[in-house]
């Protein structure tokens, strides 16, 4: 690294292992020397605010998220009785339902036992905004709210293939704009469609879906 006029910071370098458990005893006290710097494994690491761990459970970060989300929802019921339905939706997708979504598709595929506390999470912030009572079923209450249970958020982004539409100022020639045109088209399509194997494939199912749309096929 010296010679490529290189530092490295040792107080910001971490090791992280990613391993099964059944190869574990493989990997005890394993540590790098980089520039004469020691570098120990962690047993967990955290990248733009997830925490990873050696086997990419996952259940630090959720474990993390748990407990932060309870205590804004903690804070959030203190002033409901002062807040709007709107205004209490709001600090609830601020402070919650933002941490429940950031970067949710990394636990896409564990059980839902795995993630049950996350939705236990969010059923705890339905019942806070719309003030049911805790032994009423909340189902209905997600429904009505039009929140995707916690298993299939991740799912949301991760099957759709949607794309960011950004804002615009004006409707009239920002609807036109190419940055918003073209990702507002593209979340119109069919899912079948936009996960075409091949151009040639994409092409063929989009002239027979636009087939179908303007002249009523079915």
């Amino acid at each position: 690294m010296n010679i490529n006029f290189l530092l490295l910071n040792a107080d910001k370098t971490e090791l992280l292992v990613v391993r099964p458990a059944k190869h574990g005893h493989l990997f005890e006290n394993l540590s790098v020397n980089i520039d004469d710097c020691i570098i120990p494994e962690s047993s967990t690491i955290k990248n733009l605010g997830v925490i990873f761990d050696s086997r990419l459970t996952f259940q630090p970060h959720i474990k993390s998220i748990t407990k932060t989300a309870f205590f804004h929802l903690s804070n959030i019921a203190k002033i409901r009785p002062i807040l709007s339905l709107r205004d209490a939706e709001t600090l609830i997708h601020a402070f919650v339902s933002s941490r429940l979504d950031y970067c949710n598709v990394l636990l896409s595929g564990l059980p839902n036992y795995a993630i049950r506390s996350l939705q236990l999470v969010q059923n705890a912030a339905a019942r806070l905004l719309t003030k049911t009572r805790k032994y009423d079923h909340i189902t209905p209450v997600l429904a009505s709210l039009h929140w995707l249970p916690t298993p299939a958020r991740p799912l949301r982004s991760l099957h759709a293939a949607l794309l960011v539409i950004p804002s615009i100022n004006k409707k009239s020639l920002g609807f036109r704009a190419f940055a918003y045109r073209a990702p507002y088209l593209w979340n119109t399509l069919p899912l079948h469609v936009k996960e075409a194997s091949s151009v040639e494939n994409f092409k063929s199912r989009l002239k027979t879906h636009l087939y179908s749309l303007f002249y009523g096929l079915p």
